[in-house]
């Protein structure tokens, strides 16, 4: 895969569409936020209250979209420099071994994330210490759809679900299970971009999970610099 990645599928596309959509939205809008805050702070000696937890959560959603977009883009940096000395099917096995590993690891944390966000939304979390095996038995003590978040407040058009998540009763603040639903979002993107990633080096469509070479980069465009000069 290239940095300049083009999918090639109906899911493909769509999951990319809402990938660089969802970065470029989430960056616009901690912009105005932080901008208008400064203002505010500065110019009028007020603020927004929920601004600071707002760009923090935002931040992390960035984050999170942006750990399976360096996966598609293959951003991620590695070291290839004791892979590149072995034959090329050594390195392909090595290659589709890392790839198992890396889709192993990404369902571990998708479990994890799961389970820590089931426990705000209502929802079972799954059986097993490592990978799931069922889903736990609800019990109404177990709903936990009331936890609110420090400062954004409640919007008023999402009033209706507080008689299916918090049994009627009204929000004052945002419900902690609405920001914290990127973790399994995130979570299930980066598994997806792995099995992408893996099938294309099963295929022969790529060589490596590692393309990007940052240092020898920057290494370059220094000396290129220097040849100008």
């Amino acid at each position: 895969m290239s940095a300049h990645y083009q999918p090639q599928t109906a899911l493909g596309r769509f999951v990319n569409e809402i990938e660089e959509t969802a970065i470029a939205l989430i960056l616009g809008i901690m912009t105005i936020i932080t901008f208008v805050n400064v203002v505010l702070r500065y110019g009028f000696n007020t603020g927004l209250v929920w601004g600071l937890e707002a760009v923090t959560f935002l931040f992390a959603w960035l984050v999170l979209f942006g750990v399976s977009y360096a996966v598609k883009v293959t951003a991620h940096l590695g070291v290839d420099a004791v892979i590149n000395l072995l034959s090329p099917a050594t390195r392909l096995v090595l290659a589709l071994l890392a790839g198992a590993l890396c889709v192993i690891y990404a369902a571990l944390l998708m479990k994890g994330a799961w389970d820590y966000w089931a426990n705000f939304a209502n929802l079972p979390q799954t059986t097993g210490r490592w990978f799931p095996t069922g889903l736990e038995e609800m019990k109404r003590t177990s709903y936990r759809g009331w936890y609110e978040v420090v400062d954004i407040r409640f919007p008023e058009w999402l009033r209706w679900i507080e008689p299916i998540m918090n049994e009627g009763e009204h929000y004052e603040k945002l419900p902690r299970f609405i920001p914290y639903v990127m973790l399994p979002f995130g979570m299930a993107l980066l598994l997806f971009r792995y099995i992408q990633a893996t099938i294309r080096l099963a295929t022969g469509r790529s060589k490596s999970l590692i393309v990007s070479h940052e240092a020898e980069d920057a290494i370059d465009d220094v000396a290129h610099m220097n040849r100008e000069g």
